[in-house]
């Protein structure tokens, strides 16, 4: 006698087979697959430019074009699952968008001053 189940469970597969022996004792197989979690490649773009961003904001040029792109890659990828990464390059670029503001005050200050 060999009974047969598949169970769905938020995303888990079961296949569990009960098979009846001469001797009685039934023998119970269970396999279980685990779905993979997908990545979000967007985010994680995101969430590095804007690491990267934070770093080199002092750089006049090319820390902004850092954090522009860290800063639209990471909100793009607010939109798609999982979200961990882009809220944090979210957050960094918001944090960095702040040290980008005081450094072209400082520049335009040393301008000022230069006039």
């Amino acid at each position: 006698m060999l009974d047969q189940q598949e169970e769905q469970n938020s995303g888990f597969n079961a296949n569990i087979t009960t098979q009846g022996q001469d001797t009685g004792n039934p023998v119970t197989n269970v396999n279980i697959q685990i779905p993979q979690g997908g990545s979000n490649g967007v985010g994680v773009a995101g969430f590095v430019l804007a690491l990267i961003a934070l770093f080199l904001s002092w750089v006049p040029v090319f820390g902004w074009i850092l954090w522009i792109l860290g800063a639209i890659l990471s909100i793009v990828g607010l939109f798609r699952v999982p979200r961990g990464l882009a809220i944090a390059g979210t957050v960094i670029s918001f944090i960095d968008v702040i040290i980008l503001i005081a450094v072209i005050g400082v520049i335009g200050g040393c301008a000022a001053l230069m006039l």
